[in-house]
């Protein structure tokens, strides 16, 4: 019967063996330059026995027989043999960095595609700090232990094995005294390194909390949150804190690893004096030549270190593990929304969109997310386990506007979300023209739709890039066809550069109405067949609300809208007003017509805008 930690032990076992065979898989396009690199350590290694050999011929025959010839030859051969292992060094470099950055190249761009695939609900529970330190730390710390660790426990393995053969055919006794001493290298590396592997595990899930950190304060909506409540200290000592733990694991894990591999030098050294003590009784009693010892004591050294080095090597190959499993912990994870076989492409969309008794819950946290890349707050945090939508029937015909309205917490933007696939459904059905979205490629659906949120999200690069995020070959005069159009095109000539203007983190370098604005010119060259404007104008004093709403009434012509919004002024000129309460549709009809009914709506309209919740 296996105890909890025996369990543990095992199921540890067969994590690191599956993370090793996914990283072998991910080394295949370099099995070549492994061959290669292979081969110049053997070859290296069987070099470096060149000169004991030489030399003991030197002192045992050349000196004694006065035979100049023979030295210079030897000695010739010994510097030949340095050229060449100079030589393969430099190939086994080239061949470790070749190996070592282009597995860090895939494994980045493998963890940030495998990120890009991942479902909305995964953003909002993961830590963007974690996040990253998993494409930087952790793949820097799984490519040592494919070049360095393996290059390391080949070539000591050669080492050993070539030195071992040469030390017995010159002197067997002196061999085995020198293998006595093997178990004290090879014992204690188990638990050292498991001590390690739990070390580096802690300093990682530490370095990514204070990642996070920084990740968050460093932005402008962060370090404003900061200034504003006067909190600089207590991130200061927040910071400090976590910044202590990295420290302090630091130091840690590192006096544990110098004692070992200090010890294992002493035992090393204690190894060589016997060898040469016994070796020079040996010589004294004639039994052995002082060629034959010289040779011996160089040999000896080629031991030990190669012991000390496969010792270091399991040790790290156990560490470089924790990043081994971090990496593929993401690499694994459950992606919730993905194309179907057979998935098919929607064409020239014309924007009817279906929900045929619609049922959602928000998926459980395990299905959506990576636990360890969560907050540590966050592990009994759990998305609502009730029905958020429950039997939503709604059909918006291409061209037609229809505002959502309710209380908080209704399923407004619930529903919204479902539309572009963001979530899927878990009960009914959506359909876009006639098609069900989960029997649609991503890629087109979304192409077919455009989103203007409450606070539009713009990238730290210029206006014109952001612009072009949504038609990258776009021409100047489309771009200017599209701010006119969204009624920014004068603001952006006023500026001294244009459209090379930089817009700031999040755009803060732009007022509301102006990001509203091009965030509208953005879709507007995206050119959707449907519009979901979630509070599009919520946040904007009424001149920019007017701005604004020009600029979406541009927007929305000849377009199907779902439109979520907090204003009255906003939500009345839409073609149908649908009223959400308990993920439920209580009402639907026009502005006029839902007044008469002097239902749910009418009584949100008389209590006033702001009680409404919209």
């Amino acid at each position: 019967m296996l105890m909890p930690g025996d369990a543990a032990a095992v199921k540890g076992k067969k994590l690191q063996g599956h993370a090793l065979r996914r990283a072998w898989r991910f080394a295949d396009p370099y099995r070549s330059t492994i061959v290669l690199f292979l081969v110049a350590i053997v070859v290296a290694a069987l070099i470096e026995l060149v000169a004991p050999f030489a030399f003991r011929t030197i002192i045992d025959t050349a000196i004694p027989d006065k035979n100049r010839s023979l030295i210079t030859i030897l000695a010739g051969v010994v510097v030949a043999a340095s050229v060449l292992d100079a030589g393969l060094a430099i190939v086994q470099r080239w061949c470790s960095a070749r190996i070592g950055e282009g597995l860090i190249y895939d494994l980045r761009v493998a963890l940030f595609a495998k990120v890009q695939r991942m479902p909305i609900a995964f953003f909002t529970r993961t830590q963007t700090g974690a996040l990253t330190s998993r494409l930087n730390n952790d793949v820097v710390g799984a490519q040592t232990a494919v070049t360095s660790t393996l290059g390391s426990v080949v070539s000591n393995i050669v080492v050993l094995a070539t030195t071992l053969t040469a030390m017995a055919l010159l002197e067997w006794r002196l061999t085995l005294l020198a293998l006595v001493l093997l178990p004290v290298f090879i014992i204690p590396a188990k638990r050292v390194g498991r001590q390690l592997q739990s070390i580096q595990r802690e300093n990682m899930a530490t370095n990514a909390e204070m990642n996070s950190q920084m990740a968050e304060r460093f932005n402008v909506s962060g370090a404003l949150l900061v200034k504003l409540f006067g909190r600089q200290r207590d991130e200061v000592t927040m910071f400090s804190g976590r910044a202590g733990k990295v420290r302090d694991t630091g130091i840690h894990s590192a006096m544990v690893g110098r004692v070992f591999f200090v010890a294992l030098g002493l035992v090393g050294a204690l190894g060589a004096a016997a060898i040469y003590g016994v070796g020079a009784h040996l010589v004294v009693s004639g039994n052995i030549k002082t060629g034959t010892l010289v040779a011996l004591a160089t040999l000896v050294t080629r031991v030990y270190q190669p012991l000390t080095g496969l010792t270091n090597a399991r040790v790290d190959l156990m560490t470089a593990m924790v990043s081994f499993e971090r990496v593929f912990e993401v690499l694994d994870a459950p992606e919730a929304i993905t194309d179907r076989p057979g998935a098919i492409d929607l064409v020239e969309p014309k924007g009817r969109v279906e929900l045929r008794d619609v049922w959602f819950r928000y998926p459980p946290a395990s299905s959506v997310t990576v636990k360890s890349l969560e907050a540590p707050s966050a592990f009994t945090a759990a998305d609502p386990d009730y029905d958020v939508l429950q039997g939503v029937s709604l059909t918006i015909e291409p061209g037609e506007t229809v505002a959502l309205v309710g209380a908080s917490g209704s399923g407004k933007t619930t529903l919204s979300g479902l539309v572009p696939r963001l979530y899927d459904v878990t009960g009914g059905a959506l359909l876009i023209d006639g098609h069900d979205v989960r029997d649609l490629t991503q890629h087109s659906l979304r192409d077919a739709i455009g989103v203007v949120s409450q606070d539009p999200h713009l990238f730290h690069e210029s206006i014109g890039a952001n612009l072009r995020y949504a038609k990258p070959d776009a021409t100047g005069a489309e771009l200017d066809e599209a701010c006119r159009g969204a009624r920014i095109l004068d603001t952006i000539r006023s500026l001294p550069d244009g459209y090379e203007t930089l817009v700031g983190e999040r755009g803060y370098r732009l007022s509301g109405g102006e990001k509203q604005r091009l965030a509208i010119a953005r879709l507007l060259l995206k050119n959707p067949a449907v519009m979901i404007l979630d509070e599009a104008t919520s946040h904007l004093d009424n001149e920019n609300e007017a701005h604004v709403q020009a600029a979406l009434d541009e927007a929305l012509r000849g377009r199907t809208a779902l439109v979520i919004a907090h204003r009255l002024s906003t939500i009345r000129d839409a073609d149908r007003i649908v009223v959400l309460d308990g993920g439920r549709i209580v009402e639907e009809g026009s502005h006029d017509e839902l007044i008469a009914r002097d239902g749910v709506y009418a009584a949100q309209v008389r209590a006033g805008e702001t009680a409404m919740g919209l």
